[in-house]
């Protein structure tokens, strides 16, 4: 039977866990997600940054504490909100840090610090939230990469390196589950107005001009265009998508 166009994209049913959910891109997503239908857990290392947030969204929003790099304690974190919600079946992996630094300046210390936070915690969560999504035959995980996946950036070789072993992941995770149910997918955001971006330009004038000549559609993205794509994603207007990167940066990735 063909799929209703006007049901396509909505997510009734489906419940998703998001990281790094309290603020930015994490939290665009999370109202995104909330307006198709789904009920959101919103994940994050301070409580009254994610509370705050999952009030704000209202009924069908939780909240819960967790630092992803604290990987023996993510499938607890799980338990506990399938206690509470009853399953997970859309898993965003989108916590993370940055930092600019040169690669003769950044150390092993602080790269094995962005892997841990990107890579190994997206790993460590979505081999806790699998099992179910497998047992139902059914689930989506997103995982936020990054421009610097796609083009090299000077300044950041530990956060690239993180963001670009996302690509390897998605794609050997998407033919491994592809045939129970599980879709898996990545969105590469460009520069997206967030707390994020906003300390990183912070009396640089200079270099948000540059950032703005550099993007086709001259002009910084929003939470929001995250949120949408990640809809898409993981609606049943994607069903037949996975493995993917889809980039939502302006056209900033394509040339300039």
């Amino acid at each position: 039977m063909p799929l209703d166009p006007t049901q396509a994209f909505r997510l009734e049913g489906e419940v998703a866990l998001i990281t790094g959910g309290g603020s930015g891109l994490g939290l665009g997503m999370a109202r995104a997600l909330h307006a198709a239908g789904a009920e959101v857990v919103l994940v994050g290392r301070r409580a009254a940054l994610v509370q705050a947030a999952a009030e704000e969204l209202g009924a069908g929003a939780h909240w819960e504490t967790a630092d992803v790099t604290a990987f023996d304690t993510l499938p607890t974190l799980v338990e506990r909100v399938i206690a509470k919600t009853g399953k997970v079946s859309i898993l965003l992996n989108n916590a993370g840090i940055n930092f600019k630094k040169l690669a003769v300046d950044t150390e092993v210390e602080e790269f094995s610090t962005m892997l841990d936070t990107h890579v190994l915690a997206a790993h460590a969560l979505t081999r806790a939230v699998l099992p179910g999504m497998l047992t139902a035959g059914h689930g989506s995980i997103l995982f936020t990469a990054s421009m610097t996946s796609i083009i090299g950036m000077p300044g950041v070789i530990a956060y690239s390196a993180a963001k670009s072993a996302y690509l390897g992941m998605v794609r050997a995770l998407s033919v491994e589950v592809a045939g129970q149910g599980v879709r898996v997918n990545a969105i590469a955001p460009g520069w997206i107005e967030s707390p994020m971006l906003r300390k990183a330009l912070d009396g640089d004038p200079a270099r948000s001009n540059r950032i703005l000549q550099r993007t086709p559609m001259n002009r910084f993205g929003e939470p929001e265009d995250i949120g949408l794509a990640a809809v898409y994603l993981c609606s049943p207007a994607a069903k037949f998508i996975t493995g993917v990167l889809l980039p939502v940066d302006g056209g900033a990735s394509q040339g300039f």
